[in-house]
């Protein structure tokens, strides 16, 4: 059970980087390909029946992670209170700039929002990356499992970190550049005109980055967590995800001509789960690795931190059928919202 709940809490999150990754991504790209009213307008409605609902994932995940692992939720939220505080607020203002723009046809009015908008969604995608990259680094545990990490200190990685070091800092500059990459594509595949070739030029602009940034990633892990490579020398089998990594950005690259815009941006869904599906094979069984002085904890694993054999068996009974509810939803939403947004429509979507 704590196996099967490891890799559904981890599904879970990769699903909320793909879904919610193309709005943050358009938003990074928002302001660089969307050059008039009418064009930020279309960007805007590519997203409009979609955006709220995509942050779905992200809180059945967080209540997911609460009944199957309580002590990782109580441990990690408590350690990164403040991060998690400028993420909420983050995630408040776009929802806030995307709401209140439409209210008004003042251009000072819309200008302020259309900045907001892309400010939250550029923090919103480092602070993800920075706080992915925390979690396969590793926190100093505490005997009692719980740690506090101050906004940076040395900026090394080590028994003394802070949230921000060179390589939570390489996350966050990977997590830009890889969902700037995922809203482009989405946003070419949505929209038309010069809005979509705009979209396509930067996609061929963002892949080559984005390549760089992965080559740079793999070893820069290596380094700040030896213990990455264990898994993979023992289960040759996990190799499959960093060949499925190097597939998803060489098909981006390939289909990027294609007259359909889908086959790119299935490809970087690919990459996208990919990439976090060998962070997760990276870190198993560990939920939370530790790097305190030697003695002062273990790392927090799945044995460690998983609920009750009750509470696990009739929690999976109700993820179950919520997430098929959650999955009919979504499969409803994306089918009335096939297709390209036009350029003369009005309102929300269509």
């Amino acid at each position: 059970m704590g196996t099967l709940w490891f890799w559904i809490v981890a599904a879970m999150l990769s699903a909320y980087v793909i879904f919610d990754g193309f709005d943050i991504g358009v938003g990074i790209i928002y302001l660089f390909v969307a050059r008039t009213e009418p064009e930020r307008a279309q960007a805007l409605r590519s997203i409009g029946p979609v955006w709220d609902g995509n942050e779905v994932w992200l809180l059945a995940s967080g209540g997911t992670l609460f009944f199957a692992f309580p002590l990782l939720y109580a441990s990690a939220f408590s350690g990164f209170y403040l991060p998690l505080m400028m993420v909420l607020w983050l995630l408040i203002m776009r929802g806030v700039s995307i709401e209140l723009r439409g209210h008004s046809t003042d251009p000072l009015w819309r200008t302020f929002f259309d900045g907001l908008f892309a400010l939250a969604s550029a923090l919103l995608a480092i602070f993800f990356g920075a706080a992915l990259g925390n979690v396969i680094r590793g926190v100093p545990l505490g005997a009692d499992n719980y740690f506090f990490l101050p906004l940076w200190t040395n900026w090394r990685t080590g028994p003394n970190p802070g949230i921000l070091d060179w390589y939570t800092v390489l996350g966050g500059v990977m997590a830009l550049v890889t969902l700037s990459l995922h809203g482009s594509l989405y946003l070419a595949l949505k929209t038309e005109d010069h809005l979509e070739r705009r979209a396509l030029h930067w996609a061929r602009l963002l892949w080559p980055v984005a390549v760089l940034v992965t080559i740079v990633g793999v070893p820069a892990t290596i380094f700040a967590r030896p213990a990455s490579l264990e898994n993979y020398k023992a289960h040759p089998l996990d190799f499959i995800f960093p060949i499925a990594v190097v597939a998803g950005l060489a098909l981006i690259r390939l289909t990027l001509g294609h007259p359909s815009r889908l086959p790119a941006f299935l490809s970087s869904c690919l990459y996208l789960f990919a990439m976090l599906a060998g962070a997760a094979a990276g870190l198993f069984p560990v939920l939370l690795p530790n790097i305190g002085p030697a003695g002062s904890a273990h790392d927090m694993t799945i044995a460690a931190a998983i609920a009750g054999p009750h509470t696990l068996r009739v929690g999976l009974v109700w993820w179950t059928f919520g997430t098929l509810l959650a999955i009919m939803y979504f499969c409803i939403v994306y089918w009335l919202f096939r297709g390209k947004v036009p350029t003369d429509a009005e309102g929300y979507g269509h």
